[in-house]
């Protein structure tokens, strides 16, 4: 099994970043991945232990962002942004000496790299956008704020996957037990005896105050600089924050755009199920 090395990197404004590296830092292109809103680097075990092993043999690094995880918690929440976030990657790739990378982006951590094709468009040498485009619907905003954080405490990480399941399961039904039961240890962490939502609440609490009156502002501008960066987008079959439609248009806008539509699952899909973590090892190592 390839080694697996956590470390906290500190970025400027002092805040530690729990990083965790899979796999020879002389493997190649490095991976990079971003997880989403209140998610952490732990979303990605399986598909960075299949990258970092034969035959593929890359260096993957994830990372949990501000507030997320083991990272540090931000005393200023109103730091919790996108542009941050974006600089906060960009600390993390200068520490490691890393000056091009893929990257794998899920949800927040795709528009991250919308971001960064602004600023930094050079450290990118391909991508992968895990159920997030150009486009959110605010049909998938809407359902995202009514659940965030207001799931009932479990009582221990069996429960805790079965809250999960209830509450998503309908469109997740490609996830086995085991899956959910995954999903609950990467979600949950034991604080004081008790279980509890691995993110700083000030997240939640910022995202349900967004105002959905409105559609947000699109990112097209942002994706048409990826033209010359070999893009994947992986859509939920059931995603409501990415439609379908917004990805025949990233298609018709990128012609080399490859497309993968995770069966059974919403959003942000699990990569490592049915065939999608073979074909994105496929488009990130070819």
């Amino acid at each position: 099994m390839a080694e697996s090395i956590d470390r906290f990197i500190t970025v400027p404004d002092g805040l530690n970043l729990h990083v965790r590296s899979h796999g020879d830092a002389n493997g190649g292109m490095p991976v990079i991945c971003l997880p989403g809103l209140t998610r952490n680097l732990l979303d990605f075990e399986d598909i960075a232990r299949m990258l970092a092993a034969p035959p593929y043999h890359r260096r993957v690094i994830a990372i949990s962002s501000r507030g997320r995880g083991l990272s540090d918690r931000d005393a200023q929440p109103e730091r919790y942004t996108i542009p941050v976030e974006a600089g906060d990657v960009i600390s993390v790739l200068d520490h490691l000496q890393i000056g091009r990378a893929a990257f794998i982006g899920t949800s927040r951590g795709g528009l991250i790299l919308h971001v960064l094709a602004m600023t930094h468009l050079d450290r990118i040498e391909r991508l992968v956008l895990n159920d997030i485009g150009p486009v959110l619907e605010t049909v998938g905003l809407r359902q995202i704020q009514s659940y965030l954080g207001n799931r009932p405490a479990p009582a221990d990480f069996d429960d805790a996957a079965g809250i999960l399941k209830a509450t998503h399961g309908a469109e997740f039904p490609a996830l086995s037990e085991a899956d959910w039961a995954a999903m609950a240890r990467a979600l949950y962490r034991e604080v004081d005896g008790r279980l509890a939502s691995d993110f700083d609440p000030a997240i939640a609490e910022q995202f349900r105050a967004a105002d959905l009156s409105r559609p947000l502002p699109d990112l097209w501008a942002q994706y048409t600089l990826f033209a010359e960066q070999p893009v994947m987008v992986v859509r939920g079959e059931h995603s409501q924050l990415l439609s379908r439609e917004t990805v025949d248009d990233m298609g018709r806008r990128h012609p080399r755009l490859v497309d993968v539509e995770a069966e059974g699952q919403g959003h942000a899909p699990l990569l490592h199920l049915r065939g999608i973590a073979e074909r994105l090892a496929r488009f990130l190592t070819e």
